[in-house]
């Protein structure tokens, strides 16, 4: 028997399992949440800053992989012969000469332009915006890959903006790095930024990197962005990889740290969702939702039918970025389980300030009644939804809380809800929120229909799609079509743990990986017909608000 280890950093938590390589089978798991990210440190949420200390990460994967092996039957670490790493991105930081993250050295240690700028920090909208106005009369067009529009979420536009408006951090400044090719080069001993492996997924979507115009945009591109931006390129890299390839092994100390043994090789990282959707058995004409708190929507299509085509308006097409061979389409929601926890935290603010302040009853009572009730409040809406007939006429949302991803990003728009009176309970609303997040995922599947892409089947992953009827069922009807839940509850640390096998030796190919290991499906939701229909009328008005909201409220 031989075991792998596939890592999914997530937004809050590292997840860790241990994969048998010959038959998929979990030896072992464990989830370690980020102790100074769950403090709400280095982040203002009214600014959207979102960022997280590199120690929550270094710190997660020793406990998490610890913790695994504790679970698993003596003799387990032994026979750990691979590990690959997903993580959210574009979730970029400033390194030094020597490949160190800014955070890790003492005078920056509180410095939250030192670490990793998450995924959703929208901080960067201005920097992004230039980007777009500049792509567009260059002689090149950068972002033709990456969809036409560069995001506020992507490296480029992150780095721009913490170099600006800190001044501080500039002089050791040398380099950046995505957290996906961070953590293969921190366990493997990769001491120099130039020497760190790239990641073909990262580079491809969130970095304007094509091999046909030399990799990265050009250096006066980049300083016409930002002036501060000046050397960047040549320090940076101009080679990829995709996620079959070997970073190195385990060094000495780590493998001490670990609990492992120097001969686990390494592969190179890719973000989560692409991971996922290798973990759930993506094949061609199959569209992979990760839904979570955003989503990620992921196709691979071979060379030959994207030949000449570029869809607008998605998170990019990338040669290998999901699977060596294929290209990669990325797109997604900026908001989506998000939206739900928005709308709980209203509902239970009473609650958190006026029983929390009681006099009436002792603290700890308080203290479990606050956690039960909070607990409850999302299924109980869940149950009561349900029950709720469709209809076109009842309340209207648009889903962009936290902007829009794709198609055609834009994280200046907001949210909005209309259609509301005197009758227009919680329930109701919240039906009609995840109704709007299904809207979205329509417009996505539209587009890419719109462009030819075909999708002859639906694969959902995350815990959404296990643990939400109500949700998946609602997102069948409106996008008529089935949907197929991945049995695995880790479908992204999955993914790595099958590149992981690939990468050891244990399998030839991503393929045959996946033929070995996969885990099937758990459930099927089918559309109910007579309920798309009335979706689609109310999909109609979805758009039309949406444009309104868009054009005449936050133009």
């Amino acid at each position: 028997m031989k075991y792998t280890i596939g890592l999914d950093y997530g937004s809050d938590s590292c997840r860790a399992v241990i994969i048998n390589t010959q038959n998929g089978e979990e030896i072992a798991s464990s989830v370690k949440y980020y102790k100074r990210w769950k403090e709400g440190k280095y982040c203002d949420p009214i600014n959207n800053q979102y960022r997280q200390h590199p120690l929550d990460y270094i710190e997660a994967l020793e406990e998490s992989v610890k913790e695994a092996l504790s679970k698993a039957p003596k003799g387990t670490a032994e026979k750990v012969v691979g590990m690959s790493f997903d993580t959210t991105g574009s979730t970029p930081a400033l390194i030094d000469e020597e490949g160190q993250v800014l955070a890790l050295r003492p005078e920056y240690a509180e410095n939250p332009n030192a670490m990793f700028v998450l995924w959703k920090d929208h901080t960067a909208v201005e920097e992004a915006a230039k980007i777009n106005e500049i792509a567009k009369r260059w002689p090149i067009d950068y972002t033709a890959y990456e969809g036409g529009i560069y995001s506020s979420e992507w490296v480029w536009a992150k780095m721009a903006h913490v170099l600006k408006v800190d001044p501080s951090i500039r002089k050791d400044a040398y380099s950046w790095v995505e957290h996906c090719d961070w953590m293969p080069a921190l366990i493997t001993g990769t001491t120099k930024a130039a020497d760190i492996v790239r990641s073909r997924c990262a580079a491809g979507h969130k970095a304007m990197w094509l091999k046909e115009w030399d990799g990265l945009p050009s250096e006066d591109f980049l300083v016409e962005i930002e002036p501060l931006l000046k050397g960047f390129k040549d320090r940076l890299f101009h080679e990829t990889h995709t996620s079959d390839v070997k970073v190195g092994n385990l060094t000495p100390e780590w493998a001490k740290r670990l609990g492992l043994t120097t001969n686990v090789a390494v592969g190179v990282g890719a973000f989560d969702c692409h991971m996922g959707a290798v973990g759930a058995e993506i094949g061609p004409k199959t569209f992979v939702r990760v839904i979570g708190t955003s989503t990620c929507d992921i196709m691979i299509v071979p060379y030959n039918e994207m030949h000449g085509k570029l869809v607008p308006g998605i998170c990019g097409q990338v040669d290998g970025s999901v699977v060596p061979g294929m290209i990669g389409l990325e797109a997604g929601q900026s908001g989506f389980g998000d939206i739900y926890a928005w709308f709980k935290s209203v509902l239970a603010w009473p609650l958190e300030k006026l029983v929390g302040s009681s006099d009436l009853i002792d603290k700890a009572t308080k203290d479990k009644l606050i956690e039960e009730a909070l607990d409850k409040i999302i299924p109980e809406l869940s149950i009561e939804a349900a029950k709720i007939p469709v209809s076109d006429s009842s309340v209207l949302v648009i889903d962009w809380m936290n902007g829009r991803r794709t198609p055609d990003a834009n994280q200046l728009v907001k949210g909005s809800i209309t259609g509301l009176n005197l009758a227009s309970s919680a329930p109701i609303i919240f039906k009609s929120l995840v109704e709007a997040t299904a809207f979205g995922s329509k417009a996505i599947v539209d587009r890419f229909l719109q462009n030819g892409i075909e999708i002859e089947s639906v694969i959902g992953i995350g815990g959404i799609s296990l643990k939400s009827p109500l949700v998946m069922q609602t997102l069948a009807d409106v996008l008529g079509m089935p949907i197929k839940v991945a049995k695995s509850e880790q479908a992204c640390a999955f993914g790595a743990a099958m590149f992981a096998a690939v990468v050891a030796g244990e399998h030839p190919d991503i393929y045959a990986a996946q033929k070995a290991m996969g885990q099937g499906f758990a459930s099927v939701y089918t559309p109910n017909m007579d309920n798309h229909r009335v979706y689609m009328s109310a999909y109609e008005k979805y758009q039309k608000l949406g444009k309104f909201t868009e054009t005449e409220l936050f133009s």
